[in-house]
């Protein structure tokens, strides 16, 4: 109890906290430490220097483009050609690269199947050729049991046939 009581005999307050002191103590828990502080100046670095990089290549660019338009522009019956060959030709090449993984793929998915190691897909590929197959099937009664039928009209028709 002496512990509570000062020498007066009056229960001690905390202070008073000034209208900012909250706001510091605030800032003071969420401040970053030295390694976060460190990562942060990294950053604000590279982007400063990456922004540098930026501007020197679009100045670089308008500056080379000043210089050598008349240049791209007097030897442009030269490029239009060019480019559209090239152009055709990437395609191409890349269209044949194209087909040919396509390719590719299908005969390995064939070799696949046909060696019993059920690729990915082969159970609809047997439940459509089943279904072609009773397809056909039914078709081909149908067509005798209509074929016996006209035989027999056609008899009846020319009964010398």
């Amino acid at each position: 109890m002496a512990d509570r009581h000062s020498g007066s005999g009056q229960t001690q307050r905390p202070p008073r906290p000034t209208p900012g002191s909250a706001f510091l103590r605030r800032l003071h828990d969420h401040a970053p430490n030295s390694t976060q502080f460190i990562g942060f100046l990294a950053l604000i670095v590279s982007g400063c220097i990456l922004l540098f990089l930026t501007g020197l290549t679009i100045t670089a660019t308008v500056i080379g483009l000043i210089f050598f338009t008349p240049l791209i522009l007097l030897s442009s019956p030269i490029w239009v050609p060019a480019g559209t060959v090239l152009f055709l030709a990437a395609a191409g090449f890349l269209s044949m690269c194209g087909f040919g993984l396509a390719v590719l793929a299908g005969l390995s998915w064939i070799y696949k199947y046909f060696r019993g190691w059920n690729p990915p897909g082969s159970g609809r590929f047997d439940y459509a050729r089943s279904r072609i197959a009773d397809t056909a099937s039914h078709v081909k009664d149908y067509a005798r049991e209509y074929g016996g039928y006209l035989q027999s009209k056609v008899k009846d028709a020319a009964p010398g046939a």
